[in-house]
């Protein structure tokens, strides 16, 4: 199988290149600096089409003309330039609008997708928990169908896209019941922004992806109609952990992006910064350094379009589902090394706040945790190998 890029997908990643450089990487540092969410720039990413990549084309999206290649290749290219505007529309993208495609009625998809994949509005998706982040299974939050309503009582925390001006709804598990053999029964239900008693808490004061909307999510008796139910009575959990498939390439995507941009910079100041009357980068401790970072890059790229080929070629479940945890382990885990080395590059100055290295560095411990941590994708790739780990 080869994973080399289409011309018409290599013209779409110069495209974004272009956008990128021109529209995000001026501003990515004053909007970390600010954490700042720019709304205006998330709404001409809209306009570009990206939150429509993977979508049918009756509700705006790409249709037949776009796929999750080419989807990841927008993630690693914004991803390059600023892993908060990446995550942003990964998130939008994977976590706000994959469910309702995938599991949304009719109704559900014309009334929330024509907005969504315009990019006009965001949507969040509600699982973790305080004590259900990993056992996403022990979730606490509970929805009680009363009179035709769902009345939700509960919390979330760390959700993306979840609380921003330009946020309209929120797709969130909660336990609806309890199953014939006595463990909860997990549904999915929509949670439009403005239903009263749901709260979208204070942002969170975050070690990176300062420019990236994320909050904890409270519900106090809200309530929503029946109609809201997402999919299945019952099969939230199941819904959410396959949502989950697609996202982790996607977070691959994003980190191949850090990697990117750490093998460009690093490589750019090993040119220009001299030590004893030579560059740096004569040297060999730190070109072997900056070797390194390539074999990264190049390894996690082709880990991640893989996945991403085994998606669009409708690859059986279980080998889109190991390829896509191999991607996200060594795609993510490459993004913290190198972001490592790159500061190491850097000497002093990469600990200085005003180069970009500096941002990363703190931009790429997330990956590592996030829609899967590295133990998690462990424990699927020891699963698959057969192995019956707990």
């Amino acid at each position: 199988m080869s994973f080399e890029l289409s011309a018409e997908h290599e013209d779409f990643r110069r495209s974004l290149r272009e956008f990128a450089e021109a529209e995000i990487a001026p501003y990515a540092a004053q909007w970390d600096r600010d954490h700042h969410f720019p709304v205006n720039t998330v709404q001409r990413m809209g306009k570009l089409g990206l939150f429509g990549l993977t979508a049918p084309e009756e509700y705006g999206g790409a249709g037949e003309d776009g796929d999750f290649t080419s989807l990841c290749l927008a993630i690693e290219e914004i991803g390059r330039v600023d892993q908060s505007m990446g995550i942003t529309l990964e998130a939008a993208v994977g976590l706000g609008i994959n469910p309702i495609v995938t599991y949304g009625n009719l109704a559900q998809k014309q009334t929330w997708l024509p907005d969504l994949v315009a990019g006009t509005t965001l949507a969040g998706f509600g699982l973790t928990e305080a004590g259900a982040g990993s056992d996403a299974g022990a979730t606490r939050t509970k929805a009680e169908l009363v009179d035709g309503s769902w009345v939700i009582n509960g919390s979330k925390q760390f959700i993306t896209n979840s609380g921003s001006s330009m946020t309209s709804l929120n797709t969130v598990t909660a336990r609806t019941g309890t199953r014939p053999d006595g463990r909860p029964e997990v549904s999915t239900i929509i949670v439009p922004a403005d239903t009263p008693g749901f709260t979208a808490e204070r942002a969170y004061d975050k070690l990176g992806w300062h420019a990236s909307d994320t909050h904890p999510l409270s519900f106090s008796d809200a309530r929503v109609p029946a109609a809201n139910l997402l999919g299945e009575r019952g099969k939230g959990l199941g819904q959410f952990l396959s949502i989950l498939d697609d996202g982790r390439v996607a977070i691959a995507a994003l980190a191949v992006g850090c990697v990117q941009a750490c093998l460009e910079l690093s490589l750019q100041y090993a040119g220009e910064r001299t030590t004893f009357g030579v560059p740096i980068g004569r040297k060999q401790g730190v070109a072997f350094q900056i070797a390194d970072l390539k074999v990264m890059a190049e390894a996690a790229r082709q880990l991640t379009y893989k996945a991403a080929a085994l998606k669009d070629r409708g690859a059986p479940s279980a080998n889109f589902k190991e390829a896509a945890a191999i991607a996200k382990l060594y795609a993510t885990e490459s993004a913290v090394a190198a972001t490592r080395i790159a500061t190491q590059v850097f000497g002093g100055y990469g600990f200085m706040e005003e180069y970009p290295v500096a941002r990363f560095y703190r931009d790429a411990k997330v990956l590592e945790i996030g829609e899967g941590t590295s133990e998690v994708q462990r424990i699927l790739i020891a699963r698959g190998l057969g192995l019956p780990v707990e």
